[in-house]
């Protein structure tokens, strides 16, 4: 292939890559939130895959298949992920023993389950179970995902099914950490006191509006002037057994989104707001304090 050629291919894979990402993202977070329990650790796996993938995109000179190298990277990702946080039941082999009863269907009580659960299996278990059972690939491309054989995915399936049905549903935090400087936040933005808040605010607060961007500082005041014209309220949660900040749009009764502060000395000094990445929401494990 010539260079200009080459160059040409290259760029219509990044059109290509922008444009699967914004229908795949979803389903790569569902995929790495219940690989880590978390929907937060989900998310940020999810950006970094992201990066990865578009980096090496420009590094190749045989374009792959976009959708599975995708949720490869993203496997890849949260298995170092996994690794370099010390969570345990990593190790990524299978006893190959046990197949009977694996087959083409995928078993809709995983679905159900929450991202806790998962946790329970070793790795190998784990994604078979997510890629077959939630995500509803085939044996063919979980086995491509996880770069291992058909064979395993089948034992892993069998064993992964039958443990989670054994496991007691985890039970949630109750809260423990002082809620007073969300409380205080959550009054003011619903008292729509943007002045109030900015003074809650460090004056080197960073803002991340995942996905989308991230100011520091100065910056980050013009962030409350967005919501002046929004119908936005809320309210403090527990949030994987984390304080969080529940987003309500338009008076809807679950949340929309999160958001997640960091505070010192009184102070906020880091806000998180998932408003662009709303499908979070959905996966989330919460309640109402």
């Amino acid at each position: 292939m010539a260079e200009g050629d080459a160059h040409a291919a290259i760029a219509r894979a990044y059109d290509e890559l922008l444009a699967l990402v914004q229908s795949i993202r979803p389903e790569l977070h569902r995929y790495c939130a219940r690989l880590t329990g978390s929907v937060i650790d989900g998310e940020d796996i999810v950006q970094d895959a992201l990066a990865k993938a578009f980096y090496a995109l420009g590094q190749t000179t045989e374009l792959p298949p976009l959708r599975p190298w995708l949720f490869r990277i993203a496997h890849n990702t949260a298995l170092d992920f996994l690794k370099s946080h010390g969570h345990k039941l990593t190790e990524p082999h299978a006893d190959m023993t046990d197949v009977a009863g694996a087959g083409e269907h995928a078993d809709p009580f995983a679905t159900r389950l929450a991202l806790a659960r998962f946790l329970a299996l070793p790795v190998l278990q784990r994604s078979a179970v997510i890629l077959k059972d939630v995500l509803g690939h085939s044996l063919e491309e979980t086995a491509e995902t996880m770069d291992t054989t058909v064979m395993a995915v089948k034992a892993a399936l069998v064993r992964g099914r039958a443990r989670l049905r054994e496991e007691e549903p985890e039970t949630v935090p109750e809260p423990h950490i002082t809620r007073a400087g969300l409380e205080r936040y959550a009054a003011l933005f619903n008292a729509r006191d943007w002045d109030g808040l900015r003074a809650l605010v460090g004056e080197d607060c960073r803002l991340d509006l995942v996905s989308r961007s991230q100011r520091r500082g100065r910056a980050v005041r013009e962030y409350f002037t967005q919501y002046a014209t929004k119908q936005v309220a809320v309210r403090v949660i527990m949030l994987e057994g984390r304080l969080a900040l529940a987003a309500y749009v338009d008076g809807a009764e679950r949340p929309s989104y999160f958001m997640l502060l960091a505070w010192r000395d009184g102070r906020v000094v880091t806000i998180r707001d998932f408003r662009y990445v709303p499908y979070i929401a959905g996966e989330a494990a919460y309640v109402d304090v």
